[in-house]
């Protein structure tokens, strides 16, 4: 059975006619048809559709031209109904016309800096009391998860930490490498001047173990695990599994939250340890590479510069980060609500905010480790 699209043209204005059978049998056939008619229907400003030619036409079909008509639409051609004489493809096109309509987003003006600036400030109230919100209730789900330890998914826990530790340990390491053959050679050009390359060991080991080891390895695990975590509850959320859990008596924030959260504390301060021990690596090359101090004596240098407080203060701030990323990215993937784009626009809000945190939680360490003189 053919099937066709059959176009006419008058002056500005066409006319569509769809012939044959627009079913499942021929939906290849249909969205040929659909394709080659569109660009054959450029610079139309009216296009009248008749239906009088359908010979069958199922949801298949009626779907296909839908979102024809929708694109035609959308590029101002304007297609309307001229013929009544296939009612059923009328309704079948009109219900999938209308069930697409009510999925898209209303479009919103855009508005000014300072109107989003106000829209910002007035808003900003609620997301606080949001955020509050499921910190509270992260909080009370660690007592009852265990409590109830049949209310949390452990099954999981093995996948997530080869997840989150194992498969970003590649990266991380690199990371840590690099940052360390970046702070030896930062510390060789500028300690040189003054002759105290002697000191570019110590100059590693502070910087790194104490703020740029925890942190370097917090913003790898947020870029890469904080967004597969919030990508992951987002969709479940839009895809009604959360309310799934619900309905069967789960509570989502210890069902998928804790042992999430727990895989992290886990796992970032080891990929931290292992971060520091390469970035003492990367400053060994650097430094040898560049100045006559033998690696012998830049080893001898590093041991006597790594002190428990060096060592142990920056350890201690990583189960903190490794926290809030998760709170961050599960929280986000929970308030997801939308289609796919809005699984896209949580999961980069989850990424942004979990950096974002990560920089101010490890600054807040930092002043008080200074304010305590350590």
């Amino acid at each position: 059975m053919s099937v066709e699209i059959r176009i006419e043209r008058h002056t500005n204005n066409g006319r569509v006619s769809p012939v044959g059978a627009f079913d499942l049998l021929h939906a290849g056939a249909v969205e040929r048809a659909v394709e080659d008619a569109e660009p054959r229907l450029d610079g139309c400003e009216s296009i009248d559709i008749d239906l009088a030619h359908l010979e069958r036409i199922d949801g298949s079909g009626a779907a296909l031209l839908a979102r024809f008509f929708d694109r035609l639409d959308a590029a101002g051609r304007h297609p309307r109904l001229v013929e009544a004489g296939n009612p059923e493809a009328e309704r079948l096109i009109a219900v999938y016309r209308r069930s697409r309509a009510d999925r898209m987003p209303a479009a919103t003006p855009r508005s000014g800096l300072l109107a989003r600036i106000g829209q910002t400030a007035a808003e900003f109230p609620a997301t606080v009391n949001s955020a509050l919100d499921f910190m509270g209730r992260c909080v009370i789900a660690v007592p009852r998860a265990i409590a109830m330890p049949r209310s949390v998914d452990w099954r999981s826990l093995p996948k997530l930490l080869q997840e989150i530790g194992a498969d970003a340990l590649p990266v991380a390491c690199a990371a840590n490498l690099a940052v360390g053959v970046i702070i030896g050679f930062i510390g060789v050009s500028q300690l040189g001047r003054f002759g105290a390359v002697a000191y570019v060991p110590e100059l590693v080991v502070v910087a790194h173990f104490r703020e740029l080891g925890p942190l370097v390895t917090a913003i790898v695990v947020a870029g890469r695990s904080g967004a597969g975590l919030a990508s992951e509850i987002a969709t479940m959320q839009v895809s009604e599994e959360i309310d799934a859990l619900r309905s069967m008596g789960f509570d989502p924030v210890r069902w998928l939250v804790v042992p999430r959260c727990l895989a992290l504390v886990t796992v970032v301060p080891l990929l931290t340890w292992l971060g520091d021990m390469l970035a003492l690596g990367g400053g060994l090359l650097a430094t040898t590479a560049i100045t006559a101090m033998p690696p012998r004596a830049y080893v001898l240098a590093t041991m006597d510069a790594i002190t428990p407080a060096h060592f142990f203060l920056g350890l201690v701030k990583s189960p903190f980060l490794a926290l809030v990323i998760g709170v961050v990215a599960c929280g986000q993937g929970l308030a997801t609500r939308g289609g796919a784009a809005a699984v896209g626009a949580r999961t980069t809000t989850a990424v942004v905010l979990a950096i974002f945190s990560v920089i101010v939680i490890s600054a807040v360490f930092t002043s008080f480790y200074a304010a305590l003189g350590l």
